[in-house]
């Protein structure tokens, strides 16, 4: 007899990081088919422990997927708790950010190698088609557009001063009402109201941002669309420096001329308005980052980072890679939907075409950190 499918939920390490990669009622249809899980107690995650333990999960002790059964797959979102390189030989289903040679790609892959694990990462799970089966890009794009504004109405209510933390919200409808708020009463003490530009505006990420800002009262004037049509000529674009805030949605596939330098933002340009500039793409380590002007990421506690410019404004620069953690709870629901199908097919692993495409990609990966050590 086939033993059931054990999915092993991690308790998330990041500071911040309510969202989750299983929400209890995912859990329960995946149980209704058969399957086993076990659920790290968590204070973070944005579900209650008793919401999974009511689905009909096994409640575990919080980092115990060290010692969890070898067939058990270890399902999280971000990464491995930091500070440790010990052999990994469970199966893990995350976000490793590993396969772009990020900062740390070949530590990463070595842990999988030496303990004879895989991993099957979330952002290189395709359909048929090339399509992502489930992204958080969406939420994304809504709260970095979120952030940008609340940060440009900040500046304008605080006479400059950087914006301050911020924290995730229990209820998208809460994140809303204090940006809209922030924006009118920067409209009354000033008189104007931010222009936005979302580079990307078509994908997943960039309709999450151009929603957030018709949601909050932007005008359709002031919400500039670009995608592939406007950008075929190649960067960098000065129109970029004419708008309040920047929201750059794009997923970096391969390198192009960068959309935006220092230079376009000095004093000698009579048309900056550019005050604040979110990067979702957040490709900080990325080589070919068409944002070169910084190259570190802020977080939920610091979220802005101050990019001098000589002869110029300082540009506030957002780059949080887990923006989607601003609205947890939804942006959970939303991603976990769209992976249950495919979550359904792990009892077929080995030959479910979205999962062996996965572990090809990994063992590829391995083979590139091997030939270049």
């Amino acid at each position: 007899m086939t033993s059931p499918v054990h999915l092993w939920l991690r308790a998330e390490t990041k500071r911040n990081e309510r969202r989750t990669a299983l929400t209890p009622s995912v859990c329960r249809k995946l149980i209704e088919k058969g399957y086993k899980i076990s659920v790290e107690y968590s204070q973070e995650r944005i579900f209650d422990d008793e919401e999974y333990k009511t689905a009909g999960c096994t409640l575990v002790e919080s980092g115990s997927w060290r010692s969890a059964p070898s067939d058990a797959f270890i399902i999280g979102l971000k990464e491995l708790p930091e500070n440790d390189d010990s052999p990994l030989p469970h199966k893990h289903i995350m976000f490793a950010h590993c396969f772009k040679k990020q900062g740390g790609w070949k530590d990463v892959l070595s842990r999988f190698d030496r303990g004879g694990g895989s991993l099957y990462d979330l952002e290189f799970l395709n359909d048929e088609n090339g399509r992502r089966v489930a992204a958080f890009g969406y939420y994304a794009g809504y709260a970095g557009a979120a952030l940008g504004l609340d940060s440009w109405a900040y500046k304008k209510l605080h006479d400059g001063k950087p914006y301050p933390s911020v924290k995730p919200f229990s209820r998208d409808e809460e994140l809303l009402d204090h940006v809209r708020a922030n924006l009118d009463a920067a409209a009354k003490k000033h008189g104007s109201t931010p222009s936005i530009m979302v580079m990307g505006a078509k994908g997943r990420c960039g309709t999450g941002a151009t929603d957030f800002a018709k949601r909050v009262g932007i005008s359709e004037a002031s919400i500039i669309q670009w995608d592939i049509e406007e950008t075929r000529a190649g960067g960098p674009f000065a129109e970029i420096a004419a708008h309040d805030v920047f929201v750059n949605c794009i997923y970096l596939s391969k390198p192009i001329p960068p959309f935006l330098t220092k230079d376009l933002l000095t004093s000698d340009n009579k048309n900056r308005k550019l005050d604040v500039l979110v990067d979702v793409s957040c490709d900080t380590t990325n080589p070919h980052n068409p944002i070169p002007l910084y190259n570190v990421s802020t977080t939920f506690h610091e979220p802005v980072l101050q990019v001098e410019i000589p002869n110029g404004a300082p540009l506030d620069v957002i780059t949080i890679d887990h923006l989607p953690s601003l609205v947890p709870r939804e942006a959970s629901e939303m991603f976990c939907n769209d992976l249950l199908p495919s979550l359904l097919q792990l009892g077929d692993v080995e030959t479910a075409r979205v999962w062996t495409d996965a572990d090809k990609l990994f063992r590829e990966k391995v083979a590139e950190m091997k030939a270049e050590q």
